[in-house]
């Protein structure tokens, strides 16, 4: 059975890529178009990953990592922040969230792909 992962992306075309990528990688993936029905769909689909979008509209990516991590039947689901803030402490500050694993856009696919990899084992 494949893994599953949940893309929490607000931009369409971010996520088009990461369908490609974790499609033609063998993944299923789940979408959410902002932080709020990012914990839905979490709630709901129960992925063996979660990619994580920080800046979005509704609920940011931080809250909603913090939403997941403090329900006891999500928590254990990795989280990697995939985010154009690669500022000095951005990544702390993710980790703070409760994200597992920081990725700064753009990224190579290679990289990311990696990644999961190393993440989903």
């Amino acid at each position: 059975m494949s893994k599953k992962i949940l893309v929490v992306e607000d931009t369409e075309d971010n996520r088009q890529i990461l369908r490609d990528l974790l499609g033609m990688a063998g993944y299923d993936m789940v979408e959410a178009n902002d932080g709020a029905e990012g914990v839905a769909k979490a709630t709901e689909h129960r992925p063996d990953l979660i990619l994580m979008d920080i800046q979005m509209p509704v609920m940011d990516g931080y809250e909603a990592t913090r939403r997941i991590k403090a329900d006891p039947a999500l928590a254990s689901i990795p989280v990697i922040a995939v985010t154009s803030y690669a500022l000095s402490g951005d990544e702390q500050k993710a980790r703070d969230a409760g994200c597992d694993g920081y990725i700064a856009k753009p990224y190579s696919p290679r990289q990311m792909l990696a990644k999961v990899r190393e993440i989903l084992g």
